[in-house]
């Protein structure tokens, strides 16, 4: 059932939704949180494509902001709120509410969506594009209790990974760092079946690909090991070496669908390891609502590690003791300066020595 709504209110909506409910036999309770999706006109129909699949897995009050942009100087200061409401087969296995915001009302959307939330239950706000540099602090993020952005998504995923890592609050996510959750789970596994020590490591994918770059980040936090980063064609995220004084371990994935798994002594093995769809990434990420702390480990551990120069990051170093990796940078300029301090005190009894034996004498 769709019911539409042009130059309405909050209440108004209130009142459609009751109705919809009411005529297709839908209850409300079985509805576990409210998922608000802002985005543009363009990228509307993606997103609550997504969310609706989801729903299936969490059904959910989806709440989709859409901004839009004024056509003449007299409409930016006309506000007026249109709605669609759906409910029944069109909204999933929960309701659906479109929100179209023109003029003044745009600065207030958190006005707007204050008085749709479900009462007593969670509220993830949801940015496929265009994300706020803080999201804890945008009007809308405020009302959340879990705020996801996807850098894939921006024009410079790099740069706004380092923004992700300045401005990160508790409850904070990104689908970036959920698109690795597989290859995550898969390396812990392989590490737990061998008793060796991991030395060094690699992440291997696609240049300004921010999966690979948290991958990295995440073996140098966890792992305390240089970790260099080398490019692919893809697709995606291709391969991860992990060095160790018992042989490498590879995860190889070169078609984006299956992967080898190659540990030294064993025989390969072949894993399932495909590219998820955006309807995945989604439902995993409301399957939890609390901090997520391995990611703002990660996130933080490499914010220097992003400034270092692009050679750095993708060709092997000559020296083995200095590794493109953050960790080894800044301790070898605190080990150099430790080592010289420490040098003069060492040659100071030397000198003292003859003078005692020319007193003796």
């Amino acid at each position: 059932m769709k019911i539409d709504l042009t130059d309405t209110t909050s209440s108004k909506i209130n009142k459609a939704l009751v109705k919809g409910r009411r005529a297709v036999g839908t209850p409300a309770v079985g509805m576990v949180l409210t998922l608000v999706i802002v985005t543009d006109e363009e990228n509307a129909y993606d997103a609550l494509k997504a969310a609706n699949d989801a729903s299936r897995e969490h059904p959910s009050r989806t709440l989709v902001v859409i901004k839009r942009a004024a056509r003449s100087p007299r409409d930016r200061t006309k506000s007026r709120l249109d709605a669609e409401v759906r409910v029944g087969v069109e909204a999933g296995t929960g309701e659906t509410v479109v929100l179209r915001l023109y003029g003044e009302v745009i600065n207030h959307a958190q006005s707007v969506v204050l008085p749709l939330l479900l009462p007593d239950a969670p509220t993830v706000v949801w940015w496929p594009v265009d994300a706020p540099l803080d999201p804890a602090q945008d009007p809308l993020g405020a009302l959340a209790q879990r705020r996801v952005t996807d850098t894939y998504a921006a024009e410079q995923p790099i740069h706004e990974l380092e923004a992700r890592a300045a401005s990160y609050s508790p409850g904070d996510t990104d689908l970036s760092w959920t698109r690795i959750t597989p290859w995550r789970s898969m390396l812990a596994a392989a590490l737990d079946q061998v008793t060796c020590a991991v030395t060094s490591a690699e992440v291997e994918g696609e240049e300004f690909n921010p999966s690979c770059e948290l991958l990295a980040m995440w073996l140098a936090d966890r792992l305390d090991v240089p970790v260099r980063r080398s490019l692919s064609p893809g697709p995606g995220l291709t391969g991860v070496r992990l060095d160790s004084t018992c042989g490498p371990i590879v995860l190889d994935r070169a078609d984006g669908i299956l992967a080898t798994l190659s540990i030294e002594g064993q025989p390969d093995r072949a894993v399932a390891l495909k590219r998820r769809e955006t309807s995945e990434l989604i439902a995993e990420e409301l399957r939890r609502l609390d901090p997520d702390d391995t990611y703002a480990a990660s996130l933080r551990f490499g914010v220097d590690r992003l400034h270092e120069p692009a050679e750095q990051l993708t060709e092997p170093s000559e020296a083995p003791a200095k590794p493109a990796s953050a960790p080894a940078a800044k301790a070898s300029p605190a080990a150099k300066q430790a080592t010289a301090k420490k040098a003069p005190a060492k040659k100071a009894p030397a000198k003292k020595a003859p003078a005692k034996k020319a007193a003796a004498k």
